[in-house]
């Protein structure tokens, strides 16, 4: 039987801002192992991993110009997943991971199977469900990306 390393404990999953560049909106989030929000550092480690990965233009046919960007300070190593929504439904994920180690050193990740941790689930949810209601099932018959940029995760879990 596997044992757990240590006992679940409760994280914080906090809405920091949104952020604009190069014609992208980014909803940025931040997970902390022990902290309310992750250190500022890290926050500007995903901005810089960012402006690397999103697609130019943001806007297209296919793309809407928004996402997000988690920032997790985790326990044994730091997490940056990047993702966009394209083609009406899809997300482009990406994760990034650097050792408490290597801080400044963060790997590409998604190539070796990596998603998400269970904290990290929960955001890709949250904003999953606020896409399907104010695009995809919006009452008004008409993506409302305004709306779906509004809708923000605060919560510990």
């Amino acid at each position: 039987m596997i044992e757990l390393r240590e006992e679940y404990k409760k994280r914080s999953i906090r809405f920091i801002d949104v952020w604009e560049t190069q014609g992208w909106s980014m909803k940025l989030y931040g997970i902390s192992y022990e902290n309310e929000y992750p250190k500022n550092n890290l926050i500007q480690d995903a901005k810089e991993l960012a402006v690397k990965i999103l697609p130019l233009p943001a806007k297209t046919d296919a793309r809407y110009g928004v996402g997000f960007i988690g920032i997790h300070e985790g326990a044994g190593a730091n997490f940056i997943f990047i993702d966009w929504w394209s083609d009406e439904n899809e997300l482009n994920h990406h994760v990034y991971v650097a050792s408490h180690d290597t801080p400044d050193h963060y790997e590409y990740a998604t190539p070796k199977g990596l998603i998400a941790c269970c904290w990290d689930l929960k955001v890709l949810s949250f904003e999953r469900d606020s896409w399907v209601k104010t695009v995809l099932a919006n009452p008004a018959g008409v993506p409302n990306i305004d709306e779906y940029m509004k809708l923000q995760l605060n919560e510990d879990v």
